[in-house]
């Protein structure tokens, strides 16, 4: 029987996992990555959504378009070029140079045609249940890459951006990752979404497990113990420094329904998959910083680095995810 097995190397892998669209994941992350990367650390950026949201925020146009048409080319620069010879050729994937975005801010850049690796995940998934070889190679295959780009970047972190599903490429990411963490809107959605994020999580770690002992020796496992860290509130405003009563009672329904609907679930299945006290998990709230975060996206740079918009917005944005990364720091040293 085949079991969970230690990573090679030491970067912490970690997913802003939110199945409802619409919660600013992408800039949640970049801003995170850039400010982790201010406190010392290198960070690898895993575009792994087929909208290549993270991809485009941070490259300009004419050169994504590039790297999108020489994909499949010998110089393919995307993550489909890495994984396309394991889809395609039966191969092993191709090495990809992640692009230097910033000082210790790495990107693996995105690339629509991710979306064919999705469509073939499902087999790959029944392909693995059955002991099939090839199963395991491509449910791997992103996984390898990533492991490349680590010892290529030297990162100490890997986030992936995801798109807003519970698809399979989600599903083999999450499985992938260390941790994750939950980014909320202050809405009636946000709070309903976390109780089949949850249950979803936790069905693909159970299936994984059983998948696990199954698996043929030798072949590549995914880590399968996604850690909840916490989740982080957004899209709020404040009055008087504190979050304005409009939104109090979504924080009050969201702390309710993470413990509920994603720390209780997770802990049936194993205790060590939410760790802490329940006031650990709330890694940080970001109001909605508006005019900034509109021109971070267009300048490609965090918000804090933005040319132009109010002074003063732009230090609550470094504040702010300053103390977010120092949490996750912190969270990721404690579990």
């Amino acid at each position: 029987m085949s079991s969970h097995r230690p990573r090679i190397d030491k970067a912490v892998r970690i997913a802003l996992f939110n199945h409802k669209g619409g919660v600013g994941k992408t800039t949640l992350t970049v801003n995170l990555a850039f400010a982790l990367a201010k406190l010392g650390k290198r960070v690898l950026l895993v575009d792994s959504d087929p909208q290549c949201n993270l991809t485009s925020y941070l490259i300009e146009a004419r050169v994504v378009d590039k790297w999108l048409d020489e994909s499949e080319g010998k110089n393919g620069k995307t993550i489909w070029s890495a994984l396309r010879p394991v889809l395609q050729l039966g191969r092993e994937i191709k090495e990809v140079d992640p692009y230097e975005r910033s000082d210790g801010v790495f990107l693996v850049p995105g690339d629509i045609r991710l979306s064919e690796y999705e469509l073939n995940l499902n087999q790959s998934w029944t392909d693995c249940l059955q002991r099939k070889i090839r199963g395991f190679l491509e449910t791997s295959a992103l996984a390898q890459v990533v492991r490349q780009s680590v010892k290529t970047t030297k990162a100490d972190f890997v986030f992936y951006d995801v798109g807003p599903n519970i698809g399979p490429l989600n599903r083999i990411i999450l499985l992938d990752c260390d941790s994750f963490i939950v980014p909320a809107a202050c809405d009636y959605f946000s709070t309903r979404a976390l109780k089949t994020l949850g249950h979803s999580v936790a069905d693909w770690i159970k299936n994984w497990d059983v998948i696990s002992k199954l698996a043929p020796e030798g072949v590549e496992l995914l880590a399968g113990r996604p850690v909840f860290l916490g989740y982080v509130l957004q899209r709020f405003r404040m009055y008087g420094g504190d979050i304005s009563s409009t939104y109090r009672e979504y924080v009050r329904q969201l702390e309710r329904h993470a413990f509920s609907d994603v720390i209780s679930v997770l802990r049936e299945i194993d205790p060590k998959l939410a760790p802490g006290s329940l006031g650990q998990f709330k890694l940080g709230q970001i109001k909605d910083f508006a005019t900034i975060a509109n021109l971070a996206q267009e300048q490609g740079v965090a918000m804090e680095d933005v040319d132009g918009g109010a002074e003063y917005m732009k230090i609550e944005a470094r504040d702010a995810f300053r103390d977010f990364a120092q949490k996750v720091i912190n969270r990721v040293a404690a579990t």
